[in-house]
């Protein structure tokens, strides 16, 4: 079988043994009229009323959306649903569209116009969240000791909204719902809690999976403990259209959603693999090798200890951030980054995703990776070994690696082998 790895704007062929099992995403078709899918899911949710009699005497509104970073069709969403709040007697002024930046920056001018459209930021009150600008959120409860702080503009609303997207996440299991809370408008110190060393650890197989999952578990506490009226997310298929829309009780138009993403999205196995071929999405995911850690847990969910995963990267700006760029350059094994941010204090951004790259490294033999945009010493760095073709090194494992599994797209793709 030949496969093309997604690699930056470009592929890599590969010929691989027929028995390969190929992992990606399967035909979802796209909804052939979304905006009336968004009309009709408003008015007819999934456990709970319709939004227009949930908004019936509130005073004021926030509604929180997705950032520049998700592909969330934010203008369908929010014209028919800001109609309905007015209908129901709440003022324009009176409702705040906020921005689930997480730790993100923020999104102005043009860039957020793309986003909503031209009328939405001309005549509603829109607001980024910023996650390290003290008054502008509040604690609301502790957890293992931890703050946990929320935007007030959320917090003060009588009627709180949620919009995005739910597609597979490696720590969540699947983003949308209570993820827009948590992290998306929560504060630096409890986004350090839920990303620390101690938490990510825990997350052991958890994309597409809802149960034991203490991420999950916490989002879904922070959530409750905020408060949330309404939900409104998207399912997108390969070609970034509209397949789905789920609306209503958080949690239960949430599921709905989660299961035509697993339909969709995920392949099981019947035993782990030796060899690993994946993608790391290509562009824009792969410009930076912060995240193809992504990709690196995907194959490390479906490989046997001691495998090889071979992942084609475009990283055309590199490793990552700087605070990435370190951590990367200094933690040449596994051992060497647990010893040190196993200790809270030494907590810095972007370590989740070093955790994420550091596991794959202690739990494959052997990680080769195309990129390039990187150098061969960037990526000896931290223990890696580049390669120029993708071809040879699997041509020259495959004696010795008999079962084999591909990710053309990467981590758009979920596999997990059955227990």
């Amino acid at each position: 079988m030949h496969s093309h790895l997604l690699c930056g704007k470009n592929t890599v062929e590969v010929a691989l043994p027929n028995s390969a099992v190929n992992i990606e995403m399967e035909p979802i078709p796209s909804l052939p009229d979304p905006d009336g899918a968004v009309a009709a899911a408003l008015n007819a949710p999934i456990g709970c009323p319709p939004l227009a009699e949930i908004a019936k005497g509130r005073k004021n509104a926030c509604i929180v959306i997705s950032d520049i970073t998700r592909p969330v069709p934010n203008e369908a969403i929010l014209t028919p649903m800001l109609r309905i709040l007015e209908e129901a007697g709440i003022a324009r002024e009176e409702i705040t569209i906020l921005i689930a930046t997480g730790m993100h920056r923020p999104n102005l001018g043009d860039e957020l116009k793309s986003m909503i459209g031209g009328a939405i930021m001309d005549n509603y009150r829109v607001v980024n969240h910023y996650c390290r600008k003290n008054g502008s959120y509040r604690e609301i409860a502790r957890i293992d000791g931890a703050p946990i702080e929320i935007n007030t503009n959320y917090l003060d609303a009588d009627l709180k909204i949620l919009t995005g997207l739910i597609e597979p996440h490696f720590y969540a299991g699947f983003s949308g719902s209570r993820k827009s809370i948590l992290p998306g408008i929560s504060s630096y110190e409890t986004m350090k809690f839920m990303h620390s060393f101690r938490v990510i650890d825990q997350l052991k197989g958890v994309n597409c999976q809802l149960t034991d999952n203490i991420f999950h578990d916490y989002a879904m506490q922070v959530t409750e403990l905020a408060g949330v009226d309404f939900i409104v997310n998207v399912v997108i298929n390969r070609e970034r259209k509209v397949a789905g829309v789920f609306a209503g009780h958080y949690a239960e138009a949430h599921r709905t959603g989660c299961a035509l993403v697993a339909k969709h999205s995920l392949t099981w196995l019947e035993e782990p693999v030796d060899l690993v071929v994946t993608s790391a999405g290509g562009y824009p995911l792969d410009s930076t090798f912060y995240q193809v850690s992504k990709a690196l847990t995907c194959a490390k969910d479906v490989l046997a200890p001691g495998g090889t995963i071979v992942v084609s990267c475009g990283c055309h700006e590199g490793l990552g951030s700087e605070e990435f760029c370190g951590i990367m350059c200094s933690m040449p094994t596994p051992e060497k980054f647990d010893g040190h941010f196993c200790k809270p204090e030494n907590f810095v951004i972007d370590q989740w995703c070093a955790q994420n790259i550091y596991q794959a490294l202690a739990h494959a033999g052997k990680v080769l990776v195309h990129s390039p945009g990187l150098k061969a010493e960037e990526i000896a760095a931290f223990g890696a070994q580049k390669i120029e073709d993708v071809q040879a090194a699997v041509d020259a494992l495959l004696p010795t690696h008999p079962r084999v599994a591909v990710f053309p797209e990467g981590p758009y793709a979920v596999g997990k082998v059955r227990k």
